[in-house]
């Protein structure tokens, strides 16, 4: 496919649809400079967006954690989606929502009087782990850490915080693995690079507390599926070398959706009836 600054089709920027070639800002702005922006990933189906509105909420939270005032409401953010969706021609697509601060009288690390803009932009984008999705991810340990809540707003889904999981992921990638597991900033597990991560151990589910790092949409829908199945969910701090005794294990994002993993590190995970059941009951309700 051609890069994703050479396509056909329109992008939502600033109230208008702009040619896909044409969106584009100056070198000065400020998010390029210092990352003041925050976005959005979200999936359609059959034409519609999974859970929209929940995600324009948090787009907006993340929007006011970065000191940024939004410059639409909820109701125009959910029109200016539904508008890009239905301009892409697409049934099934991704759909990304950014807001960002623009270039100004500002240039400095400050950019209050620097206006804030916001984009969306809709393509086609298919299993995010590829063949992993079926077989199982394997995963590699990042370096790195999630950090402490008192260093970042770490529940805003800000540009910023995505540094170091660019960074996991290429040394994963280059190991042969999917992906990238986080520890936090006190040594328990945290998530991978984009996605949350679940395990599972004597038919109970285990998930890391979301103390430090984003309560994925998804995660909370994943959670709730199992509950109704009437699966005991346990939200807790897990300590790495618990790994060793879950059984299966898998992931959750929108782009994600649920994709078993088959390792991380030494650890090995069978793809069992829980993370196979679930998988199917996400893939049926993403498309009720």
């Amino acid at each position: 496919m051609a890069g994703y600054d050479d396509r056909d089709g329109v992008i939502w920027m600033d109230g208008k649809l702009v040619p896909w070639r044409d969106a584009n800002v100056h070198i000065l702005t400020h998010a390029m400079h210092y990352a003041s922006s925050v976005f959005e990933g979200e999936r359609a189906y059959n034409g519609k967006i999974f859970k929209s509105r929940e995600h324009s909420k948090r787009l907006v939270a993340s929007a006011e954690a970065l000191d940024m005032p939004m410059p639409y409401t909820i109701d125009q953010i959910e029109a200016a989606k539904k508008e890009a969706l239905e301009a892409s021609g697409l049934q099934d697509a991704y759909v990304r929502a950014l807001v960002w601060r623009g270039s100004g009288e500002d240039m400095g690390v400050a950019s209050a009087r620097n206006p804030v803009h916001m984009a969306i932009a809709v393509w086609p984008w298919g299993a995010y782990y590829g063949d992993a999705k079926m077989q199982g991810a394997r995963l590699d340990i990042a370096e790195w850490k999630r950090p402490s809540p008192e260093t970042i707003p770490v529940h805003a889904k800000a540009a910023g915080l995505y540094m170091i999981c660019t960074i996991s992921k290429h040394k994963a990638e280059a190991k042969g693995c999917s992906d990238a597991l986080f520890m936090d900033y006190r040594g328990y597990v945290a998530e991978a690079t984009g996605a949350n991560v679940f395990f599972v151990k004597d038919g109970e589910v285990h998930t890391p507390l979301a103390d430090c790092f984003l309560n994925g949409i998804t995660r909370q829908t994943v959670i709730q599926m199992l509950k109704d199945k009437g699966i005991t969910v346990i939200e807790r701090h897990i300590q790495p070398e618990e790994m060793a005794d879950f059984e299966q294990c898998w992931l959750t994002g929108t782009a994600a959706e649920v994709t078993p993993v088959g390792q991380i590190g030494d650890y090995t995970f069978e793809v069992g009836d829980i993370t196979r059941e679930i998988a199917a009951d996400y893939e049926a309700l993403v498309r009720s």
